[in-house]
C-alpha cells in the first residue's frame, strides 16, 4: 500500500470521548495515555521520505505501557534505521485537567 502522508481522519470530540471513554472503562488501572514533544515529533517526520508516524504498544522494563513511534516512508514501511521513539509521559500522572477525553 502506497502511502501520501494524508492518512488518516480528524475525528469529532464527541467520537474521541466516546472511543476513550470505552477503553478507560475496559481498562480502569491502565495508562491512559502519552505526551511526546514536539521536538522528537518533528525529528521523525523531518526524516527524508517520512510521510508519517506508526504507533506501537509496549510494556518498558518497568512493567508500564509505552507507546513507540517510528517513521513511515511512502512503501508503508517502518523506518527502523531512523529515529524510534519512547519514554514519552504518561497519563496517570501527567495528565491534561479534566476533559472530555480523560474524565
Amino acid at each position: 500500500m502506497a502511502f501520501n502522508g494524508s492518512e488518516g481522519e480528524a475525528i469529532s470530540l464527541n467520537e474521541a470521548a466516546t472511543m476513550t471513554a470505552a477503553y478507560r472503562s475496559a481498562n480502569p488501572n491502565a495508562t491512559r495515555g502519552h505526551f511526546v514533544g514536539s521536538t522528537l515529533i518533528n525529528s521523525i517526520l523531518a526524516q527524508s521520505g517520512c510521510k508519517g508516524i506508526r504507533t506501537y504498544y509496549g510494556i518498558d522494563s518497568s512493567g508500564q505501557k509505552q507507546l513507540v513511534l517510528v517513521g513511515v516512508d511512502a512503501n508503508g514501511d517502518d523506518m527502523t534505521s531512523g529515529i524510534i521513539a519512547d519514554r514519552g509521559i504518561g497519563c496517570p500522572s501527567a495528565c491534561s485537567s479534566s476533559n472530555p477525553l480523560n474524565s
